[in-house]
């Protein structure tokens, strides 16, 4: 089993595919598309996980992304600034416009991060090709 391979957390994460199965996408459109960016399926169609177990389940997700966010915004005009010497407002502007376009990936990969940290990948549950 690879890193980025089917049937490691890293797959699940970054495809944003269930964690159980890691067939089916958590949600119906794509990361680029802004039509129901925010709306996820409430259960896998492969292996019937339920991706809305309780009220208030993707609380700890907001967490995982501002703690993230911050870090990278830090990094991501630190890097910018001091060692491509660009101006404070130059990377600060293309920081926002970074976040802007990435930030329904951003969401997403919260959620999928939160996901894989409660659910295990089971290959039993997985489609036989």
């Amino acid at each position: 089993m690879s890193f980025l391979g089917k049937g490691s957390k890293a797959y699940s994460i970054f495809a944003l595919k269930c964690p159980k199965c890691h067939e089916e996408d958590l949600f119906e459109t794509g990361s680029l598309s802004f039509k129901n960016s925010f709306e996820m399926r409430q259960e896998c169609p492969n292996c019937k996980q339920n991706f809305f177990p309780e009220p208030g389940f993707y609380y700890g997700a907001m967490f995982i992304s501002y703690i993230f966010m911050g870090w990278f915004c830090i990094g991501f005009v630190l890097f910018f600034h001091w060692v491509l010497d660009w101006s404070t407002a130059a990377s600060f502007g293309l920081l926002i416009l970074f976040c802007a376009v990435f930030f329904v990936y951003i969401f997403r990969l919260a959620r999928s991060i939160w996901l894989n940290i409660n659910y295990r990948y089971d290959p039993a549950k997985a489609k036989k090709a």
